[in-house]
Parts: C-alpha cells; structure tokens; sequence
C-alpha cells in the first residue's frame, strides 16, 4: 500500500535559478521606477548639497584651524582639548540644559490644556483654536519685541506696573543673572505651545468616544477618566512632542540673540548662541564647527535615552 504523506511531510523546493549580477538588477530596478527616481533627483541633490556636505565639512574643520581667509591648516584634537578647558562653552551648555528644563514640561503642559479646552466642545472653539494658535504664525521678532515690552526692566513695564498692585518691587528681568533665563524660556513657551495644542488636539480627537460614554456610565469622575483614559491614550503624543520639544530647546538662539545678547554675565549664553558668536562674530569656524558636533551628540544621546526608557510600545516611526 501507498501512503501519501504529503501533508505529513510537506517537502520544500528550492529554485536552482540563479541570482541575476548586481549591476544587471540595479538597471532593472531603474528601468522599473525611472519616473519615481526623476521626481526624487532634485529632492536628494538638494539634501546631499545642503545636507551631507555642510555636515561631513564641518567634521573635517573640527581637525583644522581655518577663519576663511586662507588655507585650512591641520592642527588635529588641538580644538577639541580647547573645548575641555572653556568655561564659556561649559557654562553654554548648562545654561542650555537649564533652559531645557524650565522650557520642555511647561510647554507640553501648556499644551495639552490649550487642546483639552477647545476639546472640550466650548463655544467659539475655532476663535480660541485661532487665538492659542495666533503666536506661533506671528513673526519671532514681532513677538519678541513684545515680550522685551511686556518685561521692561522699570517701574512703568507692563508686568511690573501689575505685579506691583500685589506689593512686588519692580524686577529687573533681562538685567538679572537668576531671571533672564527664565524670562526667554516663558517667550519660547508662549511662542511654541500653540503647535503643541494641534499635537494634542489629533491626539485626542482620535480617542475613542465610547470609552469615554463607558466611563461615565460607570460613573468615573473628569479627573478620573483624564487620569485612566487621556492621559495614557495620548502617549505616542507625549513622546513625539517630548522629542520635538527636547530639540528645539538645545537649539535656542533667537530670543538671546534678540533680547539679551548673551548677557548679563553670559547667563543667557546658549550654546547655540555661543557657537554663533564663534563662527560669525570671532571667525574662528573650526571651533564652531567642534560645538555643533558636541550639540549634536547631546541632542542624540538625549533622544536615543527617551526613545529607550519613554518610547516603549509607542508606534510613532
């Protein structure tokens, strides 16, 4: 008797045709998607152009000693030793870090109770959504002349003639090392929150209403279904406007640059600030360059570190 076992023991076939060369494949698969890699052309001359070269350039300038007129000359880790015995660059960074944390929770924070309101099914929702939204299309500098108005260091600056109605001396604000800092975090968190509101607006427009209808049902509170249901459905936002917002405080310069020069007493110093000053004030662009890589590896080691311990189970990418 026969048994068929195929079923049993299925048997795999192996094709014996060869693998076409790869210059033959590569040909092929231009032949196949030509109108897809003449679109892409400009897109990626333009990415290598002001991309990839400016980035590899200015690794090869680290090991140089160049301030445009001239010839480069190789000088080695000769600037990158300098970086560990500048204070300056030391403090740059701190005052980056420093400002990193009075800048990043606040304006996720922000944020999300901006989103929360217009959500919220207020009347007039799209006027607030304009409103909250108003500073981030608004020219920097326009805001930041408002806010060095706002924060006038005198007795007859807006913010000091009402903080002085609930007995506070005038401050000096840009003038003092311990507020400064402080001052140009509060400018980028008014500037900035209002995208971090659309954030979370599409955030919480894509939780599910019947886990809200079931909570009520069973009757949790508004704390509680914020604490049970938003808040942790809202974590691929979180993570994103974490990430987002991480960089774009270590590469503050703007208000510095706008408001405070760097000053007083380099307390508003960044290190992006500091690099500029480098690069375009002193012409020293080796040294520059050294910073954008030591920014560039703080900012990767920052990300890589929330990505590891904040990004779990958080389909973003």
């Amino acid at each position: 008797m026969t048994v068929d076992n195929t079923e049993t023991n299925p048997t795999v076939y192996v094709s014996n045709k060869k693998k076409a060369p790869f210059g033959q494949r590569v040909k092929r698969e231009l032949k196949r998607n030509a109108i897809v890699y003449i679109f892409l052309t400009p897109i990626m001359l333009h990415f290598l152009i002001f991309q990839v070269y400016p980035f590899l350039l200015s690794f090869y300038l680290t090991f140089m000693d160049w301030k445009i007129i001239g010839d480069p000359e190789f000088v080695g880790l000769k600037h990158w030793q300098n970086l560990l015995t500048d204070k300056l660059a030391w403090k740059a960074i701190w005052n980056t870090v420093l400002f990193s944390v009075y800048y990043i929770l606040p304006t996720m924070a922000l944020g999300l109770i901006l989103a929360l309101i217009i959500n919220s099914g207020v009347k007039m929702a799209r006027f607030f959504k304009g409103v909250f939204f108003l500073p981030v299309v608004t020219s920097f500098v326009i805001v930041a002349g408002i806010w060095g108005w706002l924060f006038r260091g005198t007795p007859d600056g807006l913010v000091n003639y009402l903080i002085s109605f609930i007995g506070i001396k005038p401050q000096l604000f840009f003038s003092a090392s311990d507020q400064a800092l402080m001052v140009l975090a509060g400018l980028s968190i008014f500037k900035v929150s209002g995208s971090t509101m659309i954030y979370y607006f599409a955030g919480l427009q894509s939780v599910p209403k019947q886990l809200y209808e079931a909570a009520r049902i069973d009757g949790a509170s508004a704390f509680r279904i914020f604490r049970s249901i938003t808040f942790p459905l809202l974590k691929p936002i979180h993570f994103y406007v974490l990430i987002t917002t991480t960089i774009g405080s270590f590469q503050i310069f703007d208000s510095a640059y706008l408001l405070t020069g760097g000053g007083p007493n380099y307390s508003t110093t960044t290190l992006v600030y500091y690099l500029y000053e480098q690069g375009f004030t002193s012409l020293n662009l080796s040294y520059a360059s050294v910073l954008s890589y030591v920014l560039f590896i703080i900012i990767l080691i920052i990300s890589l570190i929330q990505r590891r311990y904040l990004g779990k189970e958080t389909n973003i990418y």
